[in-house]
């Protein structure tokens, strides 16, 4: 049910948990995705989905090649936004902040819950840049996985990273496009809480 307690004693972290956890219920696919926008040290957007991982206690985690596109751009800018969407629910979220990388034990961990071909599809790509065929990808993943007949170690550059919030918005769909939007703004300790024009 979409109405908002605008009493401004909302913890937004344990708002957006239990957000998930209805979207968890409702959308068919994936509610943890969400669309991450990077930027290069001179502020060139670019934007992907990823999957949004819990990693305790922080909220905001994904895992990716810091090689990649994405990973060079938060090399050069750590900072980053998110925005979940679900579209079932009629809500989405916007998550605002510092990028940090994850330890590595905690990267370790969560590569190697994946299954046995994601592991290897992670190890063999050169995510972002110029592959010359299907068949070329296809035939590395063959050979990596003769080669490799045991566990496969996490390649070196295949990270964690968190975005630590500082800003974060709840948007609920309303009629005659008279949304409600409220955001968080992070103050040391506690949040301040705001509502926002549609």
């Amino acid at each position: 049910m979409n109405t908002w307690n605008e009493s401004g004693d909302q913890d937004p972290l344990e708002l957006f948990d239990r957000w998930l956890g209805e979207a968890e219920q409702a959308e068919p696919n994936d509610p943890n995705a969400a669309a991450l926008a990077t930027a290069t040290a001179g502020g060139a957007p670019s934007v992907r989905m990823v999957l949004v991982k819990r990693t305790m206690p922080d909220r905001f985690c994904f895992f990716t090649n810091a090689e990649s596109r994405k990973g060079r751009e938060l090399r050069e800018n750590p900072r980053a936004a998110l925005c979940f969407h679900w579209k079932s629910l009629r809500r989405q979220v916007r998550v605002e902040g510092a990028v940090h990388e994850l330890e590595a034990g905690i990267v370790d961990a969560y590569f190697h819950s994946r299954s046995r071909a994601s592991q290897i599809g992670a190890a063999v790509s050169e995510q972002s840049r110029t592959l010359k065929s299907r068949q070329e990808l296809e035939e590395r993943v063959r050979r990596f996985a003769e080669t490799t007949p045991g566990e496969v170690p996490r390649p070196a550059f295949w990270r964690g990273f968190r975005v630590e919030p500082e800003r974060i918005e709840f948007w609920i769909s309303g009629e005659a496009r008279l949304h409600d939007r409220f955001l968080f703004v992070g103050e040391g300790n506690r949040w301040e809480q705001i509502r926002l024009f549609p």
